[in-house]
């Protein structure tokens, strides 16, 4: 299993997990929470069909990646994203981000710029700011992810079969756009994640990411869709449109926060047709 080194921790390192498969222009995804790299699923096959090379990997905490106990904030996110892509010496690369998965792109073009990279893409992605402020009225009040994180430390399990249900919006999708065996792949692999890191992510949801927004000059897609109850549309991918100077939106009627596997159709026709065939 292949691995990069990022940091240490007392006795031990600490190592990504990555997966790099294909050849052709490169892509790389970064996964949302609490999920991992396996996330990504269908848009692996999709993109590897389209000539690409893809790379996924865990985030630190998450996956097969190591769980140290600190660097769940995305300063430090982004320097790990920044070693994968010096590591494999990887150019001319598509970021594609996946909730949370946006923020590492944003932060990332906003702390290291575009040499390295072609496209970003968000999907269902916390940018800009998620935390309602004087400033920020759109955003949602602070006692949310106060009450996230109680539900996490009194019962995490349970917390996150609650999460998943509203992740897919299984009540009008179950047994439609996804199975119960999906759903339940879903629950193994977030529950499989550090505790710790499961929690302490939810702090860095509430990053503020307008200025990095503002210094994206390469092509940038954003889909996200308008029934997501997790990341609501109009506090995140709208936002992120009017901020990324000539973006491209892609709404998806009825697509819950989880479009990855619920609506993967329409996600992976937006992928493939934004970034071309890859060879």
């Amino acid at each position: 299993m292949p691995y990069i080194k990022v940091a240490r921790e007392n006795s031990g390192g600490v190592e990504l997990y990555y997966e790099d498969h294909g050849t052709g222009h490169p892509v790389v995804l970064i996964h949302g929470w609490p999920q991992s790299g396996r996330a990504w699923e269908k848009q692996v096959t999709a993109l590897l069909d389209a000539g690409h090379r893809v790379i996924t990997y865990d985030r630190r905490g998450f996956g097969d990646s190591s769980r140290p106990t600190f660097g769940y904030e995305y300063d430090t996110f982004s320097e790990d994203l920044h070693k994968v892509l010096t590591r494999l010496k990887l150019h001319d690369v598509a970021l594609v981000g996946f909730s949370m998965g946006g923020g590492e792109v944003a932060r990332y073009l906003g702390t290291y710029g575009t040499e390295r990279v072609s496209h970003a893409v968000f999907i269902s992605s916390v940018p800009p700011f998620l935390l309602k402020t004087q400033d920020n009225p759109a955003g949602m009040d602070g006692s949310v992810f106060e009450a996230i994180k109680r539900g996490l430390e009194a019962d995490r399990p349970a917390f996150l079969r609650h999460h998943l249900a509203n992740f897919y919006n299984v009540d009008l999708l179950g047994g439609k756009r996804i199975s119960d065996e999906a759903v339940q792949f879903a629950w193994n692999v977030a529950v499989g994640a550090s505790p710790r890191a499961t929690r302490d992510c939810v702090s860095a949801w509430l990053t503020d990411f307008r200025k990095d927004l503002a210094r994206i000059t390469v092509p940038t897609l954003v889909i996200h869709g308008d029934a997501d109850r997790i990341v609501p549309i109009e506090a995140s991918g709208r936002r992120t449109h009017e901020l990324v100077k000539d973006s491209r939106l892609v709404v998806v009627e009825g697509g819950p926060h989880g479009l990855l596997w619920t609506h993967a159709d329409s996600v992976n026709r937006e992928l493939v047709d934004f970034l071309g065939k890859g060879k």
